[in-house]
């Protein structure tokens, strides 16, 4: 009798998972999910790493060099330059990573000093990536020197001159510095707030608050003004440290960096508000904030793993993280020093899924603007 029993209890228990839809996707879209993302994402090779080309040369031999480099799956040549004044700005817009410079007189010098050189250099805003670059470049050099040399009487060599911009000395805390700002702006500001708000609708508070005196876009703005205040002290913080501590420079604007951060916060308001409308407890507030921002934010953002070495579904779905957005903005002010007219598609991005967040929680809360 009491087996019949646990087993029809066991069988209750089976049909409630299953009928639950949440408990569903945490149960097998959280494996799946995480899977993918750690098996596409995580990698340290690179492919399809945009670079450009500065041939002073023009013969033959460079010509061979360039096919065969663009040939290779890890690089793609962006664009070729005509002088160095190119250099530092196609570095500033982010179209590029690296810089190959091949000297004047390449196929002679190798010729008659069995040695020509080539110039790499690189963005080393992420160290890990330019470190990859290079050797990787070398590699390819090497065996190319290889094959010339296969039925050459004499040997010839090329040899690499590397150089690091932005990042000299290839510290990875200039890396981490905008990474973790960018983790913990968006833990205070989305997640506390989608907490926040949904703690009101689990105690069925929030629509007490909606039909009070106040507006209720005055009263969602109150909730989320807290964590505005708390999330720009972070920011302050997180920047200091840095500077301060590790020795992390701020070549651009400061003034520009605080409208950025303040610009980025307000993004992940909205989308803590988002998440809020589809939450009916804090616990799900939480779950969703997880496995909707913190892996997203880590994996896809170009934070730790290069988005260019992913799968190109993975590169097109990182486009709608904004912390993708706001580490290159962050990277490219504190490092590269530009100014508004090198970041502003990356702003307009994070401006425009600002109002596309709150619209949608405007309407999921059917809150009428007047």
């Amino acid at each position: 009798m009491n087996r019949k029993v646990f087993i029809g209890f066991v069988k209750k228990e089976f049909f409630h998972i299953f009928r639950d839809r949440r408990s569903m996707i945490i149960l097998f879209g959280m494996p799946l999910v995480q899977i993918l993302l750690f098996g596409f994402a995580i990698t340290n090779e690179i492919n399809n790493v945009s670079i450009a080309v500065l041939d002073k040369s023009k013969d033959v031999e460079t010509q061979k060099i360039i096919h065969k480099i663009a040939a290779s799956p890890y690089f793609e040549i962006e664009k070729v330059l005509h002088a160095e004044s190119e250099i530092e700005p196609i570095f500033k817009s982010g179209k590029v990573k690296a810089v190959l410079i091949f000297e004047s007189n390449f196929n002679k010098k190798i010729q008659t000093t069995s040695l020509a050189k080539v110039q790499v250099i690189t963005d080393a805003t992420e160290p890990n990536t330019a470190n990859t670059i290079t050797a990787y470049v070398n590699a390819i050099l090497q065996n190319y020197s290889k094959e010339i040399n296969h039925n050459a009487h004499s040997k010839y060599d090329i040899a690499i001159e590397s150089q690091w911009r932005y990042n000299p000395e290839l510290k990875s805390v200039y890396t981490f510095v905008p990474g973790v700002m960018t983790v913990i702006l968006m833990l205070v500001s989305a997640m506390m707030t989608s907490i926040s708000i949904a703690r009101e609708k689990e105690l069925g508070t929030m629509e007490i608050l909606l039909v009070s005196p106040l507006k209720p876009i005055l009263v969602i703005l109150g909730k989320v003004f807290p964590y505005i205040f708390l999330s720009i002290i972070n920011a302050i913080i997180i920047v200091g440290l840095g500077f301060f501590v590790f020795k992390m420079p701020i070549n651009g604007s400061l003034f520009l960096l605080t409208l950025e951060s303040i610009l980025f916060i307000i993004t992940a308001l909205a989308l803590g508000i988002l998440i809020s409308t589809i939450s009916n407890s804090q616990q799900t507030a939480m779950m969703i904030s997880l496995m909707g921002l913190m892996l997203p934010v880590i994996i896809l953002s170009g934070f730790i793993f290069p988005i260019s070495s992913m799968p190109l579904p993975m590169q097109i779905i990182s486009n709608i993280i904004p912390a993708k957005w706001f580490i290159s903005i962050v990277k490219a002010i504190m490092l590269k020093g530009v100014g508004i007219q090198f970041i502003w598609k990356e702003t307009l991005i994070l401006l425009f899924m600002t109002m596309i967040f709150m619209l949608l929680s405007m309407k999921k809360y059917k809150i009428r603007l007047e």
